[in-house]
């Protein structure tokens, strides 16, 4: 094992390629002081910092170049593994031959980080998106240092840290700031079909109550630990398989699921996590890794000192996976959080979600292929329900132009031009630009963000506690 004050060529590389990514971002500075002085304030009313850049999702809000955003982005971050990706994406950015960006990087380095950012205060937004555990210390001292944030989920991956999260919120609040989380599955094609097809009456009915054994609504969320992003090997830093560190499936991805419940059954609608949540249970399993399969997705030839207690023989159990069920305002929700290896050949990640109401079975599946199916619960109610769904998909022409309705027997499909597959890295440029749309006028930000995203990290943290009485060594 390499003690800490040992150099080698590895290091000498890693400086060397921070210098090149430097380089390049500064090389834009020229063309920077001519937008200064040639656009109204107007254009750069947002000044960006990006603070410990763990994940490569702080990279992807700057994947395309953001409307009234200042292009010289500040980034704060000890010099390592983590800062040399967020640089080497960004560049990548720069430098691709299609629509590249023209972000001008002013790389912060030390240990003291957010010190520093809250000392110098170059901008008046922060990027946060790296390691979860102590991410909302992060956030509240950002937000009581009067910055708002544009944050990555999870902000907290246990229940301990809910009354941070709460007092961060009403602090936002008090002096008039944003603190908003990056929810991009809103902006998935599918998912916004379906949340208009479950609030139509004559479409779904009413949403059905279910069970702890048959809810009415089901989620399953599949990802993989290798995998290809903006189309290079994501190497994951090996403190991602600390779940003390990254959080467990639940209390993680899990987020993005229990949004969507609240974003699609009740719509526009405030959620009270003291009344309206009620979490039955939950299961927790790992994914088991050989040390070859986490040298590939982390290029660490060994696992680390941290991860020794769940290190069984020469393999690493990584308590990734997660189930929970729970019933808001009754009704019944099971989401399943799955972390598999590597896909198989031609596969990715995959998304499926349906809901059940009196009239029809609302079904999404994200794979290679994205559908939106509608399922009459009965024969009889086929005609009623395509009529319906015809009509419905004719008053979405203004929202969506060019969705239609097949019929395929059993099951009615709606349809979408390929223009709407925009992907997942899309997303987060357009949760960035409606964020920015908040900062420039507070009152359009709903007042349901709030006491919502209260509610769902009530629920994921609930959700865990429950997983860790049922653990096991497989699902």
């Amino acid at each position: 094992m390499r003690k800490s004050g040992d150099f080698s060529f590895v290091h000498l590389i890693a400086i060397l390629a921070v210098v090149a990514a430097v380089l390049i971002a500064l090389s834009h500075r020229s063309s920077l002081a001519q937008q200064k002085n040639s656009k109204s304030k107007t254009m750069s009313d947002i000044r960006l910092m990006t603070l410990d850049p763990g994940h490569f999702h702080a990279a992807l809000v700057q994947k395309e170049t953001l409307a009234g955003v200042s292009p010289e982005v500040h980034v704060y971050a000890p010099l390592g593994f983590d800062l040399i990706e967020h640089l080497k994406r960004i560049s990548g950015f720069n430098n691709r031959k299609e629509n590249p960006t023209r972000w001008a990087l002013e790389v912060h380095t030390g240990d003291d980080s957010l010190a520093r950012m809250l000392r110098e205060k170059p901008g008046n937004v922060v990027i946060i998106a790296g390691r979860n555990s102590g991410k909302i210390d992060r956030i509240k001292a950002s937000v009581e240092g009067g910055v708002n944030a544009l944050v990555d989920k999870p902000w907290i991956i246990n229940a301990s840290d809910f009354s941070k999260l709460e007092a961060t919120l009403n602090t936002a609040e008090a002096k008039r700031l944003i603190a908003y989380d990056i929810m991009t599955e809103r902006s998935e094609i599918t998912t916004m079909l379906q949340r208009e097809l479950i609030n139509d009456a004559g479409v779904f009915g009413t949403i059905l109550k279910g069970s702890e054994n048959d809810p009415a609504i089901y989620m399953e969320s599949l990802h993989h630990l290798f995998k290809m992003v903006s189309g290079s090997v994501n190497i994951r830093p090996a403190w991602f398989f600390d779940v003390k560190q990254q959080g467990e499936g639940v209390s993680d991805v899990g987020t993005h699921l229990v949004d969507l419940v609240q974003w699609m059954v009740f719509p526009e609608q405030v959620i009270d996590y003291r009344k309206d949540v009620n979490v039955l249970a939950g299961k927790r399993w790992p994914t088991v890794m050989t040390k070859d399969e986490f040298k590939r997705v982390t290029g660490e030839p060994n696992f680390p000192a941290y991860l020794a207690g769940n290190v069984k023989g020469d393999k690493l159990e990584y308590f990734c996976n997660g189930s929970m069920t729970y019933a808001l305002r009754g009704v019944h929700a099971k989401l399943d959080v799955i972390w598999n290896y590597e896909a198989p050949a031609g596969g990715g990640d995959t998304h499926v979600a349906w809901f059940k109401g009196s009239k029809s079975r609302v079904e999404v599946r994200q794979a290679q292929a994205h559908t939106v199916h509608v399922i009459p619960n009965e024969p009889s109610l086929k005609a009623e329900v395509l009529a319906a769904l015809q009509k419905k998909v004719a008053s979405l022409q203004v929202k969506f132009p060019g969705v239609a309705v097949v019929d395929e027997g059993d099951k009615l499909r709606v349809t979408f031009p390929d223009k709407y597959r925009d992907g997942h890295e899309a997303h987060f440029g357009q949760v960035a630009t409606r964020f920015f749309e908040y900062l420039r006028d507070p009152k359009r930000l709903p007042t349901w963000e709030k006491p919502n995203m209260l509610a769902k990290y009530y629920t994921t943290t609930k959700g865990l506690e429950m997983g860790y009485r049922n653990t096991t060594a497989s699902r």
